[in-house]
């Protein structure tokens, strides 16, 4: 018999939290120091996205200011590079880092970024399977002498949440050393206001490791659950 939300592999759910938390905490008390850093040079953050997608030749993605706090994203739908309230207009070596991290995504879809195009093709994939994961996996243990594949189909649906992020990595990653380059070779910020971006741009990288490793956790959690039990 099993308790499927009072267990002991609880326990890997709470660690994934944790992490996710520091990480969180981290970003945040990072970008807030170096949000006191003005460039001497005054671009706004706004400023920083225009310039950065006119010098790239990227001619087809807008600029938009949106409500939020640190919700900053590029959609490569409907080309449009979004920008938080808290970033768009400001002037600090963080919010400049932030704006330019998001150009590094245009500019990857610009130059078909294969990883890129990976995690956009997976998205309708991954959403699907998470919907209908766990509902798989319960009616699967519960009906299991009838239906003992709906339990391994379920389990791999959910752990296509944990290779999304596993692709998500590197093009973060990417991003942000391509916003790095482009704003050291633009002259945009001095060196030392880089190191202070790429300070912003680190930590802001370490919530997306932090995603992948809670992702996992929680896939590790239900193959220990149901997987022995389909074994059974």
């Amino acid at each position: 018999m099993f308790y499927p939300f009072f267990d002991s592999t609880y326990i890997l759910v709470i660690i994934g939290m944790l992490l996710s938390m520091v990480a969180s905490s981290y970003v945040n008390s990072t970008y807030r120091k170096f949000d006191k850093v003005m460039n001497r040079k005054g671009y706004t953050a706004t400023d920083v996205a225009r310039l950065i997608l006119q010098d790239s030749g990227i001619h087809n993605v807008g600029v938009q200011q949106i409500s939020g706090d640190l919700t900053d994203n590029y959609n490569s739908s409907t080309k449009i590079l979004s920008l938080s309230q808290t970033v768009a207009d400001s002037r600090s070596v963080a919010a400049i880092g932030v704006a330019a991290h998001e150009c590094g995504h245009a500019v990857q879809d610009q130059k078909h970024y294969a990883p890129l195009k990976l995690r956009i093709a997976m998205v309708p994939v991954v959403n699907f399977g998470a919907k209908i994961s766990i509902p798989l996996i319960l009616i699967g243990a519960i009906f299991f002498s009838a239906t003992p594949a709906l339990v391994t189909i379920g389990l791999w649906c959910f752990a296509l949440t944990f290779l999304f992020q596993v692709v998500t990595l590197p093009v973060e990653f990417n991003a942000s050393r391509r916003a790095l380059a482009i704003l050291s070779e633009n002259h945009i910020l001095e060196d030392d206001e880089l190191v202070m971006a790429k300070k912003v741009l680190t930590a802001a990288a370490l919530t997306y490791v932090a995603a992948a490793v809670a992702s996992l956790l929680q896939v590790l959690r239900l193959f220990l659950l149901f997987g022995n039990n389909n074994r059974n």
